[in-house]
């Protein structure tokens, strides 16, 4: 049974030609870059903003050596950036400019990461649809020379069949660039969302009133 439907699908994929073997190439590598996605997405700590969240709380309550202690050695979206804010308000060896430099780096990194591989599905979401409208074009031409080769003897259903071959490519490859361009609208909506709580948290942190070594930096913000 596994044979016969192996056979079925290499079928298939003979009838719209190398477009249809792109396409199916394209269609493994936007489901690898999803998965990819998603889970670096997870790692990165995208879906779990609560523990910077309190940080930043704590830091507005007063207790600083609490903040420090949550966002230490954390790492991901929200916690790398807010880290860099706390430790840096705390140095007595960098002027204000330095600190918000210095900030605006490290969240620049963080959500450089947030972006990566967007750029790759939009691709596929752009190509897909084109891939599939070339093998359309390619097996119409194909079927209006072997109706052209049949002369008086053509027959209509041959070149209703060679149509609806060459039509195969034109649906997958919208098959493939739906769920890429739909992915990528979700993907992009997140890093936008992330980056928007983290301005809010930084910025939080820099009004917040601070003292000592602190004070320079509110100082320079208001």
């Amino acid at each position: 049974m596994f044979h016969d439907r192996w056979d079925a699908i290499i079928g298939f994929m003979d009838m719209g030609g190398i477009a249809i073997w792109v396409i199916a190439a394209l269609a493994a590598v936007t489901a690898g870059l999803i998965v990819w996605k998603i889970l670096r997405l997870g790692a990165s700590g995208t879906w779990r903003p609560r523990p910077a969240e309190r940080a930043v709380r704590l830091w507005q309550s007063g207790q600083r050596a609490e903040a420090r202690r949550l966002v230490d050695g954390r790492r991901g979206v929200y916690a790398t950036p807010v880290r860099a804010a706390i430790e840096g308000m705390g140095r007595d060896d960098m002027t204000p400019e330095m600190t918000r430099e210095e900030i605006s780096r490290v969240a620049a990194g963080e959500l450089f990461r947030q972006r990566k591989g967007l750029r790759a599905l939009e691709l596929v979401a752009t190509i897909a649809p084109l891939v599939g409208l070339l093998g359309t074009v390619l097996g119409m031409v194909a079927a209006f020379q072997a109706l052209e080769a049949a002369g008086s003897r053509a027959d209509p259903s041959d070149l209703a069949g060679g149509i609806w071959e060459a039509l195969l490519t034109t649906a997958a490859g919208m098959a493939v660039a739906i769920p890429a361009s739909a992915a990528l609208t979700w993907f992009e909506s997140i890093a936008d969302r992330a980056q928007g709580r983290i301005e809010d948290m930084v910025t939080r942190l820099l009004l917040t009133p601070a003292t000592g070594g602190e004070r320079r930096i509110l100082e320079v913000a208001e």
